[in-house]
């Protein structure tokens, strides 16, 4: 059958759902027909035949995806990547010796990038599907940094799906799996510091964060992995878990800060920082201004899919519900409501 994730409107929440495409086509909502769960076909070999490298094609192809998706979202680009991944594949099991060794190390990349793509449109067990797939082809090529990185991941899977407990284990031991020094250490590190908070520990967090930027510090420079890790991203990370342990104005003010300091490419993580915003705005009781940020989130949420988003607004469509008199929160409201499934 033909599935797609969704949100809909069930018992008054937000929740992701399986439902059939038809279902959502008729709906109304076409735009979120996009990213079905694609069949496991492999693709044919006169697919594969004169690609020249597979492994530089593999490359370049994976990097444009990525790009894609910082500017629309995973839910137009997630299927590409899957059955991309199935001519990859394919093309590993053909090959021998250090061809498969390469192949593999990249395939196991697309894994955890279709494991994170999975997780921004709400379907968490084809997220999980993917990352634990990307784990264990990990320890089968031996690469100690993916590994760490995946481990990492694991851990931002589990904080973001209820399981605080289980992500701490993993934050940990992706640190004690990372080469000290490395900006991998420092990953860990964060993932650590956000189980901390949603745990509700305050004292272990902020001890975690400072950590987290003395190893960034002096953690090296080269390398493939966290060339992103600055400590504006560190102070942005912190800004969340500030929210979870109900420190709303730092939480809305380091939010505030992230927003204007974010690339025009970045447009999916612009609607994530918009919806966390306007959480912690809401949180401090700032109503008006919590909608009308949150009026704009909702516009990049309608373009992206990104369940990121979804989920901070139906928690601000929870706390506005409480103040529907104040300007802005019907339009807001009502915006968001007509985003989603409402099954019958």
């Amino acid at each position: 059958m033909d599935l797609v994730v969704v949100p809909a409107r069930i018992n008054g929440r937000i929740h992701f759902v399986r439902v059939p495409r038809r279902v959502v086509l008729a709906s109304g909502l076409a735009g979120l027909a996009a990213a079905a769960i694609p069949t496991a076909t492999a693709t044919a070999d006169s697919d594969l035949t004169d690609m020249g490298s597979p492994l530089e094609h593999f490359e370049q192809l994976r990097r444009v995806i990525i790009q894609t998706d910082n500017l629309i979202g995973p839910r137009h680009v997630l299927s590409a990547l899957q059955q991309n991944l199935l001519s990859l594949a394919t093309r590993r099991r053909a090959a021998r010796g250090a061809d498969a060794v390469e192949l593999l190390a990249l395939e196991t990349r697309y894994e955890e990038l279709a494991g994170w793509f999975a997780q921004d449109i709400g379907d968490e067990r084809t997220a999980h599907g993917h990352t634990a797939k990307a784990l264990d082809a990990s320890h089968v090529t031996g690469d100690t940094d993916l590994t760490a990185y995946i481990l990492g991941r694991k851990a931002q899977l589990a904080v973001d799906t209820g399981h605080p407990a289980d992500a701490l284990g993993l934050a940990t031991a992706a640190r004690r799996t990372a080469r000290p020094g490395s900006r991998l250490e420092v990953i860990a590190v964060l993932h650590e510091a956000h189980a901390h908070a949603v745990l509700g520990e305050a004292s272990e967090t902020h001890k975690t964060y400072d950590t987290a930027l003395t190893l960034l510090a002096r953690a090296d420079s080269d390398g493939v992995w966290g060339s992103w890790l600055d400590t504006a991203y560190v102070n942005t990370a912190r800004a969340r878990s500030l929210a979870a342990l109900g420190d709303y104005e730092r939480a809305a003010a380091g939010f505030d800060n992230a927003i204007t300091m974010l690339p025009p490419a970045y447009r999916r993580d612009r609607g994530v920082y918009l919806a966390r915003a306007a959480r912690a705005h809401a949180g401090t009781g700032n109503i008006i201004l919590a909608a009308r940020i949150g009026t704009q989130a909702v516009g990049i949420a309608a373009e992206t899919g990104s369940a990121r988003i979804f989920h901070q607004l139906d928690r601000l469509d929870q706390t506005l519900a409480l103040a529907a008199s104040e300007d802005g929160v019907a339009e807001f409201r009502s915006s968001l409501d007509r985003l989603v499934l409402h099954p019958a």
